[in-house]
């Protein structure tokens, strides 16, 4: 990974923040969206260090659209807007944390979240009533 932003996006982003980031390749840090009240995982997003900087700023979601190559608004064309309630970096500094307030639906299909559609397995702890998980039994 990368600590400086391409050159051909230029951000306002904080010094001081953008020297903390750890990017990819490609300039981009993922950026998951959470529900700040329940916890409820809704979305996965790119940001640079722009999209960081208008969040930061705007109070709303701003990503980076690695298929159209542009800055997207979460809500300007769905109206299903994010506003941002708090945001942090994870122990590594390689993804954010975004905590909003999700107004309708956060995934694309029109689904409340992207993740509740293909669920792989879904996991039943043996160790359940003991308190111990069931990979360390």
């Amino acid at each position: 990974m990368t600590s400086t932003p391409p050159p051909s996006r230029p951000s306002s982003l904080d010094p001081e923040i953008a020297a903390r980031l750890k990017r990819g390749t490609d300039g981009l840090v993922p950026a998951i969206a959470q529900q700040y009240d329940t916890g409820e995982v809704l979305m996965l997003g790119w940001m640079d260090d722009e999209a960081l900087h208008r969040t930061l700023t705007t109070g709303r979601c701003t990503y980076w659209s690695r298929s159209r190559q542009e800055y997207w608004v979460k809500g300007d064309t769905s109206g299903h807007f994010q506003h941002v309630k708090s945001v942090a970096l994870d122990c590594d500094a390689d993804t954010v944390l975004v905590q909003v307030d999700q107004v309708g639906a956060a995934c694309h299909t029109g689904a409340r979240t992207c993740f509740d559609a293909d669920v792989l397995v879904d996991v039943v702890l043996k160790g359940a009533d003991s308190g111990v998980p069931a990979r360390d039994q």
